[in-house]
């Protein structure tokens, strides 16, 4: 493989630490960028004395003047309680983040790949997900500075591609999981960890029937550099995750046995516009990109388990 200079932004985060490791040990130079709102130094700790690595504090808000082969545009808060806490600078980093990585790419004449959501799909009428789906979302929700943001990158990228020939990829990425999350994220497999870690009661939405599927980092990352790998014609956009379906029911009792915590479940109403069903059809990436997820539910909570309990622990203090 010939050597790339990769941009990463939001490279200090859950999935762009993944992201950034799997690319310095493919033998390409890494640009890490990140304003550190959700990312952690801690992530990329490990990375820091590596010489194929460099960290930039930035904010993808404001335009970035660097020579790249290739960039990978993930930063944005991506949970709720994250995305939630200041909604207008949610949706300016997926928009205005969209257009200014966009507008470098048009200069370097860079690939570039847009870490789209599930949750373009809203709070789905068809089950499983298809990329042909246009979804059902509410533009006016507390959840619209993501999804509508996201959604809006995603017009950008095309228009781009069409207007200019900008060389595109767009992933549509659902609930992915793994070591390095956010404890404090709000996302269900954090929050039912260290609830179940601290011997706290779990705590489910709704009667906790609602389903979602859920990808192991490992996975989405090999996605992720597989479709980029793609031909110009495969643009995307293309569903990345887990096709296996669970409620928060099972994934609650899954995590109590895994830890062997004495927690019990309590239930509070479901959040507004919460989606019922998420479940992708990924048939566009078998057959494009020859992958599907490798890694069972149950050895992946794990493995995210021992990250987590060595975090409570103390023994990866986040400072």
């Amino acid at each position: 493989m010939n050597e790339k200079r990769v941009l990463v932004t939001g490279g200090a985060g859950f999935l762009g630490s993944h992201l950034c490791q799997r690319l310095i040990d493919a033998g390409h130079d890494v640009l890490c960028v990140d304003n550190f709102f959700t990312g952690r130094r801690a992530n990329v700790a490990h990375l820091l004395g590596n010489p194929r690595f460099e960290l930039m504090r930035h904010d993808v808000t404001f335009p970035l003047y660097v020579e790249v082969d290739e960039i990978y545009n993930l930063a944005c808060p991506a949970s709720p309680v994250h995305y939630q806490f200041d909604p207008v600078q949610t949706t300016k980093t997926s928009v205005h983040g969209a257009i200014n990585m966009l507008g470098l790419a048009k200069r370097t004449r860079a690939k570039i790949f847009q870490a789209s959501t599930s949750e373009v799909y809203g709070d789905p009428t068809v089950h499983p997900q298809t990329e042909a789906y246009w979804g059902n979302v509410n533009p006016i929700g507390p959840r619209s500075c993501y999804d509508e943001g996201k959604r809006c990158a995603e017009t950008l990228f095309f228009d781009y591609q069409r207007q200019h020939g900008t060389r595109i990829k767009v992933a549509r990425i659902f609930n992915t999981y793994g070591p390095r999350m956010h404890p404090n994220d709000g996302r269900v497999v954090s929050n039912f960890i260290v609830q179940a870690l601290k011997g706290e009661a779990i705590t489910i939405y709704g009667e906790g029937t609602q389903t979602r599927s859920f990808c192991y980092v490992d996975d989405m990352v090999e996605g992720f550099l597989r479709l980029m790998a793609t031909p110009p014609a495969i643009t995307g956009p293309m569903n990345l995750g887990n096709p296996a379906e669970f409620t928060m029911r099972q994934l609650a009792e899954m995590v109590i046995e895994i830890t062997g915590s004495a927690s019990t479940l309590t239930f509070n109403p479901l959040p507004v516009d919460d989606p019922k069903q998420r479940q992708p059809d990924i048939a566009f990436a078998r057959k494009e990109l020859g992958w599907e997820p490798q890694v069972p539910l149950r050895e992946g909570l794990e493995k995210t388990v021992r990250y987590f309990d060595a975090l409570l622990s103390g023994a990866k203090e986040d400072r």
